[in-house]
């Protein structure tokens, strides 16, 4: 198996969860690096080695390197979690986002047509316009408006017409340990922020963008566990429920224990800078379902992240 984006918020998960399982039978060792550079390293898990890549030692762009290193590698497997997930770079540059998540997941699903290997490609909510008001499920159209969802779906196309042994992945308002996520964010902000003479700080959060928060290492078991079976196709994988960015942050404080801060809910009119952003991407989970895979609720998953030292 080979990761790409190894040193992600997903690509550190799953190296997480497949070193898990290799450990609970007593089979896996993990080995690190071909050069000292590489920190993902190599696991052995029940007999199979996976290759977690990241930049510099392998860069989605250029299509040479990709080729070279799967060609090198033979997996039977390929993860796809490289990606440009910065929306306002995105939205600044969306010759670069095209560049990176879509001709980025051409160069990788080409290299595994010719190794003859599967592969996972995680997408986003992202790629939906957010207008309908109710989760989306896996044969909704997409209609992306902004940059960096009109880049992952084209990532998403040229993986179908490419490779026939995929699973696209959709996930949403993804967050792991050690990432610059939503909850980082929040608990920063909090801290920044002047507090008043009575001890008071005060964040403001849009009320009208709506998905789901989605631990990576709830999503990592999930991914693994769904390329085990040969069920090929778009899957949409988040932690159950939904919420607003505005009770996401209230439930980061409440977990964190700042108390003394207030959230003051704003529109996304009122919102000032950054990409569009669909109003309501809930995905709904059917065809993994159908498999037996579920994740647990996204207030749940976030307590346990805050029960892990978060």
């Amino acid at each position: 198996m080979l990761i790409t984006g190894g040193q992600g918020q997903l690509g550190r998960e799953l190296q997480r969860a497949l070193q898990a399982s290799g450990e609970g039978e007593g089979r896996a060792l993990a080995r690190h690096g071909r050069s000292a550079s590489l920190k993902a390293g190599l696991l052995a898990l029940e007999g199979a080695e996976v290759l977690a890549l990241d930049l510099p030692e392998l860069d989605v762009t250029d299509a040479e390197a990709v080729e070279r290193a799967i060609r090198q590698a033979k997996p039977d497997l390929v993860i796809h979690a490289a990606a440009l997930t910065d929306t306002s770079l995105c939205e600044e540059d969306p010759t670069l986002a095209m560049r990176v998540n879509a001709e980025g997941s051409l160069h990788v699903a080409q290299a595994c047509q010719r190794v003859d290997a599967a592969m996972v490609y995680v997408s986003t909510n992202e790629v939906f316009d957010g207008a309908r008001g109710e989760p989306y499920g896996e044969s909704d159209e997409p209609r992306p408006i902004n940059a960096y969802g009109r880049s992952k779906l084209e990532g998403e196309r040229f993986v179908q017409a490419t490779l026939p042994r995929h699973y696209i992945v959709r996930t949403a308002w993804l967050y792991a340990e050690g990432g610059d996520n939503f909850p980082a964010k929040v608990l920063r902000l909090a801290q920044e922020r002047p507090a008043s003479r009575a001890g008071r700080r005060e964040l403001s959060m849009v009320t009208d963008e709506v998905a789901t928060p989605t631990w990576a290492r709830d999503l990592a078991p999930a991914i693994i566990r769904l390329a085990g079976q040969p069920a090929y196709g778009i899957y949409h994988l988040t932690n159950d429920g939904y919420c607003s960015r505005f009770e996401w942050a209230a439930e980061v404080l409440r977990l964190a224990g700042r108390a003394d801060v207030t959230l003051r809910p704003i529109t996304s009119a009122e919102y000032v800078g950054g990409p569009p952003k669909p109003p309501f991407s809930a995905l709904r989970n059917e065809a993994a379902a159908r498999l037996g895979i579920t994740l647990r609720s996204w207030q749940e998953a976030l307590g346990e992240y805050f029960r892990h030292g978060a």
